[in-house]
């Protein structure tokens, strides 16, 4: 590993961040920080910390010391001035006298001493930092480090590597206990350059920003040449892949974990990805001892749980593979359920957590990552292969070894580390979106609607996205001709893959075609019903398999338009596929209701879209002797309806759990459009 440290990039930190009025300690501070955090292998999602010790002048006028540490779950490779809390020094100095402090006491004095109260908790590793002497202190979970330290005999391991230049702390959960017992051994040989924390990470340390940071990439360089050096071979082996989808595993996956005991549905998102080191990871002969010991760091265990679940399916024949599939899971919410009992006494206060495996490894097919959202599931996957990569270099140079089960259970119900993953209390977290014609003035404020609902947005268009200007920023785009059904098969395929499955389905693309029926071609009618009702077909067929095999209920909801019910001159290429639209739905509704699946459909008029651009509109309500405004306003209601308002009657039939076969009129009134 090499130092990406530059002298004149710390003289621009320096400079760009004294115009917004931080101080240069705390400019090196992130700096270094955001170097660190920027390299996966040293540093994951929230995990690290850095602190910088100096000094402010106090509203009256005095000096005081303060030190700034990482907020507890900032992610140090973005980390501003507004993700260092700064605390009293003299206060956090005087805690390191007491015998006990427990941890509510030491986030409660710790918050106590903030000297703005809005920022976010300081790290639970504040006292560690502060009870080191040194002006900067860098703290990482180096997956180098780890995979020397996670062995049987690690301090033997370590004094070889590292001589007496680092301290070596054993093992203690973070917290009060944790940080008395690094000063205890910083001061035992205070001529160390860090420390060790065993099953945990390193801490380097230095009274300048580019030393503390130099050091820990020496140190991360030192046991990176010994694994390499002493590391052996795995004489690799190839496995077939199997004649199942990975869409398929990745539906099924999400139904197992997303369907409770009492059949309630809080719905997952579920993440593929296949690594380069899989084969090599499955070829390992004591693979699976490895990997159900535990974490390789105890941070990791809120991310991925202790250990990931493991699925053999290189000897199993095709017909065997769903099945065995879903007892594999099912089994591994029986061990956790156990490992909870017997683990419950050193926490008589928690509550389980939901038994389901955050990371599923396929053999022969790759890796599955779950999560409340997209982003967490990705999340879980960097965890998860910076985890296993972990334990194959551990294992390839040793034998990997865990922290002890209690020790995992401490870890996994501690109070400081799930407050860190906070509960959403938005209507669709979890559920997954597909929105056909989702760059159009409706689809996409359908899609803001429910992104602002929490779903995981998927838009389908034919358009290039780089000609939009749409902000899509949360939402998935795929670029698709949706008249031609392979490649609508082909793309929810690749939404199985990155998100498990659908919950809801808005058919909303469409084109109107202008000519009375004597002048309509077939080529026009064609291309019409291609879109206005083939397209609808395609998209809900592949859409409902998918909920099918979810087997977990799920919402469909048609644009069919007023068309459908009141035909307008020179519109029939446009209405003729949309009353027949109506009818697709109800066929549905008669066929698939059984799925516990609801078909419901919106008829929309006169909104600014593709379908109604101004020029059409200017020509209307001219012919009218109207202005743009009154025409667009005229209903019953004189307001006009907006893309908005039909986004709104989407949701609002998306999260009417016992509504079927319903057909709402967006229009504002108008007596004539309305259904009989």
């Amino acid at each position: 590993m090499k130092s990406k440290y530059s002298d004149n990039e710390a003289k621009k930190y320096i400079s760009n961040y004294a115009k917004r009025g931080v101080s240069k300690d705390l400019a090196l501070r992130i700096y270094t920080t955001q170097l660190l955090g920027n390299d996966p292998t040293v540093v994951l999602h929230g995990g690290g910390n850095t602190s910088v010790k100096s000094s402010i002048k106090t509203l009256l006028g005095n000096q005081e010391e303060i030190i700034y540490v990482k907020g507890s779950g900032k992610d140090m490779g973005n980390i501003e001035e507004d993700g260092f809390p700064a605390l009293e020094m003299k206060n956090l100095l005087n805690m390191q006298s007491l015998k006990v402090l427990d941890d509510f006491q030491m986030v409660n004095y710790q918050r106590k001493y903030m000297l703005d109260t809005s920022f976010p908790n300081a790290s639970v590793e504040t006292l560690l930092h502060a009870f080191l002497p040194h002006k900067f202190v860098d703290h990482s979970h180096s997956n180098a480090i780890l995979s020397l330290i996670d062995q049987p005999d690690p301090i033997k391991i370590c004094k070889k590597v590292f001589g007496e230049e680092m301290g070596i702390v054993p093992y203690i959960m973070p917290g009060f206990q944790l940080a008395q017992k690094a000063a205890e051994v910083f001061e035992q040989n205070p001529k160390v350059k860090g420390l060790i924390l065993l099953n945990h990470g390193i801490f380097t340390f230095a009274d300048d920003a580019k030393e503390s940071y130099e050091l820990m990439i020496k140190y991360i360089s030192l046991a990176e040449k010994e694994l390499k050096q002493k590391s052996k071979s795995i004489r690799v082996k190839k496995y077939q892949e199997k004649k199942i989808t990975t869409s398929l595993i990745a539906n099924l996956i999400r139904q197992q974990i997303s369907i409770k005991a009492n059949q309630q549905i809080d719905r997952k998102v579920v993440y593929f990805h296949k690594p380069n080191f899989l084969d090599e990871f499955f070829s390992h002969p004591k693979l699976k001892q490895f990997t159900t010991q535990g974490p390789v760091t105890p941070d990791h265990v809120i991310r991925i749980k202790s250990k990931p679940l493991l699925i053999d399916l290189s000897d199993e024949k095709s017909l065997n593979l769903e099945s065995k599939i879903i007892k594999a899971i099912q089994k591994y919410q029986d061990d956790y359920q156990k490992y909870f009992k017997r683990n419950h006494k050193y926490n008589l206060k928690a509550n389980m957590l939901d038994p389901y495996p955050r990371l599923i490894v396929v053999k022969g097919i790759g890796m599955f990552s779950t999560g409340p959202s997209l982003k967490d599931a990705k999340i879980a996957m960097d965890v998860g292969l910076n985890s296993l990569s972990v334990i194959l270099e551990a294992a390839k140079f040793g034998e990997f070894r865990s922290i002890p089960e209690k020790e995992i259970f401490k870890m996994e119900y501690w109070p400081l580390e799930l407050a860190k993953i906070k509960p959403s209390t938005q209507k669709l977290k979890g559920h997954v979106t597909v929105i056909s014609g989702g760059l159009g003035a409706i689809g996409y404020a359908t899609a803001q609607k429910f992104l602002k609902e929490g779903s995981e947005i998927i838009l389908l268009d034919i358009v290039d996205p780089k000609k939009v200007s749409l902000d899509l920023t949360g939402m998935t785009y795929f670029q698709c001709d949706i008249t031609n059904e392979n490649k609508v098969k082909a793309v929810f395929d690749q939404i199985s893959q990155k998100f498990g499955g659908v919950d809801i389905l808005i058919s909303n693309a469409g084109f109107a075609i202008q000519s009375s029926l004597d002048e309509l071609t077939k080529k026009q009618l064609d291309s019409s019903f291609d879109l206005n009702f083939f397209a609808h077909h395609y998209f809900v067929k592949h859409g409902t398999k998918i909920m099918k095999i979810q087997n977990m209920k799920g919402s469909v909801v048609f644009n069919i338009s007023k068309q459908a019910v009141n035909p307008g001159p020179n519109f029939g290429a446009y209405g003729l596929p949309k009353a027949t639209l109506m009818f697709l739905m109800k066929q549905y509704v008669v066929e698939s209701s059984k799925y516990g699946i609801r078909f419901n459909g919106i008829n929309a008029d006169r909104i600014r879209s593709g379908l109604l651009n101004p020029d059409m509109i200017a020509k209307r309500a001219k012919s009218r002797g109207l202005t743009i405004e009154q025409y667009m306003a005229g209903n019953l209601l004189k307001e006009e309806v907006k893309a908005s308002d039909v986004a709104d009657a989407f949701y609002h039939l998306s999260i009417s759990y016992r509504t079927t076969a319903s057909v709402i009129t967006v229009d504002g009134g108008n007596i004539e459009s309305s259904l009989r």
